[in-house]
């Protein structure tokens, strides 16, 4: 950051007051500029045995299936956000049934939040983000061509959990693998 988006003078790095890190202060008018992560709501849409997953039309990991997620935006709920990412990217209308996942990837400062839900009808397609929508079975799921670990971990949490048919609230810290000395 190099100029303040209150007053448009330049900003430097400092700790302010009763802070603990460094923030972008504004050399004029004192405004303290946080940077704090990013959320990214999506929906692990089902219908029956199978989940819905959009094959990617945008990078980052053109061409490869994700879960229909993206991020928030500012006056949204989270679950507003999901809904409307599922909207956006498969063109599916659902019914959430609460937070599935949660991970932390703060390497890249972002916080995605999966909620399970229902699809309220097989009306669905690909939105403008998306080449393709498709149901899948966990047998059919092409585990090799999965966008983001993320969402390999809520699908291989979802199918461990189906039969037993509880969904607890799975919360996790991802880092990137170390590189080998």
């Amino acid at each position: 950051m190099k100029y303040c988006s209150n007053c448009g003078a330049g900003v430097r790095l400092q700790i302010p007051a009763g802070d603990d890190r460094q923030r972008h202060v504004c050399n004029e008018c004192d405004t303290i500029h946080y940077q704090n992560p990013h959320i990214i709501a999506g929906c692990l849409p089902i219908y029956e045995d199978r989940v819905l997953l959009c094959k990617r039309a945008i990078e980052p990991r053109h061409g490869y299936w994700t879960l229909p997620a993206g991020f928030m935006e500012n006056g949204e709920t989270t679950e507003e956000g999901a809904l409307r990412e599922s909207w956006e990217e498969a063109r599916a209308v659902m019914t959430l049934d609460g937070l599935y996942t949660l991970f932390s990837l703060p390497e890249i400062n972002q916080v995605y939040m999966f909620f399970k839900g229902t699809l309220d009808n097989l009306e669905f397609g690909p939105g403008p983000e998306s080449l393709e929508v498709e149901l899948f079975t966990e047998q059919q799921i092409p585990w090799d061509e999965l966008a983001f670990p993320v969402v390999k971990k809520t699908l291989r949490h979802y199918f461990a959990d189906r039969p037993n048919d509880h969904y607890p609230l799975r919360s996790e810290a991802l880092y990137r693998p170390k590189p080998k000395v």
